[in-house]
């Protein structure tokens, strides 16, 4: 862990969904929905002032990890996190489709 980086065990309600979310230390986003929210600056460290919900925009896979993009809705800010095991894939394939759709200019 980075010296930035402040562990935080925090349940929450994803904001998006609603779903109950237990979290672990490390859980920076709803493992249903895959959206989070704009509040650390540093992880952990829930600095930021923005507080708005962060878009899954994108996801990638680099070596063995799936990396998501998040993108604030309120400030632009874009973050990404690895997902794990209990993430939706089948959501982070949905973001990866309608993605590439979009780049490819076949969503208006």
């Amino acid at each position: 862990m980075s010296a930035k980086f402040q562990k935080k065990v925090e349940d929450f309600t994803c904001e998006h969904c609603g779903k109950e979310v237990n979290g672990n230390g490390f859980t920076n986003h709803c493992p249903s929905c895959l959206w989070s929210k704009h509040v650390d600056n540093n992880p952990g460290d829930r600095g930021a002032e923005c507080q708005g919900m962060m878009q899954p925009i994108y996801c990638v896979q680099e070596k063995d990890l799936f990396i998501l993009t998040s993108k604030c809705v309120v400030c632009g800010l874009e973050k990404r996190n690895r997902l794990t095991s209990q993430d939706n894939v089948d959501v982070a394939f949905e973001i990866v489709e309608k993605a590439n759709r979009k780049l490819l200019g076949l969503d208006k």
